[in-house]
């Protein structure tokens, strides 16, 4: 049975695609990928900034999907589920970069610190604001603690529900709460220079 939209009106949870492909539907796995690329893709950043990085845990994600489908179980959302995986590898990711960094700058010489600055082409004033805004923002977010950095963009930019992010975090749903509010409260004050 095909998963084309066109030729059914039944639209499959994520759930029970999950299911379909650990039945053996390999469509089912395609669409999963589809439905949840782009959503990781832009969580996965928020943690990593760098896109190229981004782009290979987003397909580890999924290669992991696809290696470990038998160990999802319809206790917890499979949205829960594939954020944790992802999170985890952002969090490998950063740890591998943590330990380079300080390999690259032990082995530097003092005739390689000098650096170059990108010329930066002339734009709008409304375009440079609003740039440097994001800009100021994603550093903002990226300075946080990592436990509030985690919490902060899963609820106000991939904007699940608090429970699902109690779920994903592993920590019970009051102190989800108390998280996100102290993280907002830490970039209001942060960022009040932007208002």
């Amino acid at each position: 049975m095909s998963l084309d939209k066109r030729h059914s009106p039944f639209v499959y949870t994520d759930e029970q695609l999950i299911a379909r492909f650990q039945a053996g539907d390999e469509q089912a796995y395609v669409e999963l990928v589809n439905r949840y690329r782009d959503r990781l893709m832009n969580f996965v950043f928020q943690f990593l900034g760098d896109t190229e990085q981004s782009e290979d845990v987003v397909q580890d994600t999924m290669l992991k999907l696809y290696e470990k489908k038998h160990y999802y179980r319809e206790i917890a959302k499979f949205s829960t589920w594939i954020y944790t995986i992802a999170r985890n590898l952002a969090n490998t990711e950063l740890r591998k970069r943590k330990r380079r960094k300080v390999t690259v700058l032990s082995q530097m010489t003092r005739d390689e610190r000098e650096y170059e600055l990108p010329a930066v082409q002339p734009e709008t004033g409304q375009e440079v604001e609003s740039q440097y805004a994001a800009k100021r923002i994603q550093i903002a977010i990226h300075a946080l603690p990592e436990h509030f950095k985690t919490v902060i963009i899963l609820r106000d930019i991939q904007e699940l529900s608090y429970e699902d992010i109690s779920s994903i975090v592993g920590v019970p749903l009051g102190t989800v709460k108390s998280r996100i509010n102290r993280a907002r409260l830490q970039l209001q004050a942060d960022l009040k220079d932007l208002r």
